[in-house]
Parts: structure tokens; sequence; C-alpha cells
């Protein structure tokens, strides 16, 4: 059964949630209902990042896909030029 998929600013929030509460991660992990393991890999992912920097950084590592594709593009163009000539 999959789980419940949780947004990069709901992860934030979980883990802000977790900063200021006084309660253990393991309560906090039973009331948001996700395991400890999440809430651990989450924390090494997000660590103190606000939404709008991890929103920034979503677009960032988007940006960096696209522009590894174009240079594949091009360097599989440039490669095809040569072998053709």
């Amino acid at each position: 059964m999959k789980g419940k998929r949780y947004t990069t600013e709901q992860k934030i929030r979980v883990l802000k949630k977790a900063e200021r509460s006084e309660k253990t991660i393991l309560n906090v992990c039973s009331v948001q209902q996700i395991s400890e393991q999440n809430f651990h890999c989450w924390k090494k992912e997000f660590g103190m990042m606000e939404v709008d920097q991890a929103k920034q950084l979503k677009e960032f590592q988007k940006e960096n896909a696209r522009l590894k594709r174009m240079l594949a593009d091009k360097i599989l163009g440039k490669e095809f030029l040569k072998e053709t000539l």
C-alpha cells in the first residue's frame, strides 16, 4: 500500500513544528503520522530551510536538469556532425 505523499512545504512545516514543540520527535512523528526515519531524512534534506528557500532550491534543480539536457543535446549533435563528415 502506498503511503501519503508530502509536499516540500508540508515537510518543512512538520520540521518547524517539531523544532518549536517541547514534545519528543517520536510524539511529533506519531501526531503527523510519519515514521522517525522519514523525519530524519527530511531533516537531513531540508535542515533549517524556510518554505521559500525550498521552493527556490526546487526551481534551481529543475533549471539545472534542463541545462544538462540542453548540453547533452548539443554534445550529441556535435558528435553526429563529426561522424557524418
